[in-house]
């Protein structure tokens, strides 16, 4: 369907919903419509890059799960299998026992790795040529937290970026090279790759 379509069609749903005695509040309307709006704007975008679960959690809510999804990943861990194998044990999942509590799995299943980018390109740190960093076999190969192809990090320096601009925002290219001397390039290294790769220690 076209944004046009999708308009329409909210249009025939409002009076609909109007007929039936069960009305949309203005606020609601508002909302749908600025959701079409967006997709017009830009065609490039989808349904879900316009609709953000994690726009549904308050500012605590959201911080929290934040801090959770990075302390899984420093243990090379899915948060979100964690928060899945808590509720099947049911066991507490701490401070964020509120999702399940509160949004539950259709929730859960609506999150995906890029809607987190809205909210941590702040503190992404920016790199430049010669910066060491680690980045994770999830680039290149299907990995599973139980499977036969773990997480693993390997050491790496940035020999290349190069930022290109387009109608839907900018995206960089990141070229590293490994110890053992190969390279390889890492696209939209601040965008959808954000969770493959973290600041380095050295050798």
């Amino acid at each position: 369907m076209s944004p046009d379509e999708i308009q329409v069609a909210l249009q025939a749903a409002f009076y609909r919903c109007d007929a039936v005695s069960c009305p949309l509040n203005d606020t609601q309307k508002e909302i749908l419509l600025q959701v079409v709006e967006k997709l017009k704007e830009n065609s490039q975008l989808e349904v879900s890059d316009v609709l953000n679960p994690l726009d549904e959690l308050i500012q605590e809510e959201r911080q929290a799960l934040l801090e959770f999804v990075k302390a899984q990943e420093a243990q090379n861990l899915s948060w979100k299998a964690q928060l899945l194998n808590d509720w099947l044990l049911e066991q507490d999942s701490g401070a964020v026992q509120f999702i399940r509590d509160r949004y539950g799995l259709q929730w859960l299943n609506r999150v995906e790795e890029r809607h987190f980018q809205k909210y941590t390109s702040e503190s992404v740190p920016k790199l430049k040529v010669g910066d060491r960093i680690e980045v994770c076999n999830a680039l290149w190969e299907w990995v599973q937290d139980d499977g036969p192809c773990s997480r693993q990090w390997y050491n790496c320096i940035v020999i290349g970026l190069d930022e290109t601009h387009h109608s839907s925002g900018s995206s960089t290219n990141c070229i590293i090279r490994f110890n053992t001397g190969e390279e390889y390039e890492i696209q939209g290294m601040y965008e959808w790759n954000r969770y493959y790769w973290r600041l380095g220690t050295g050798d």
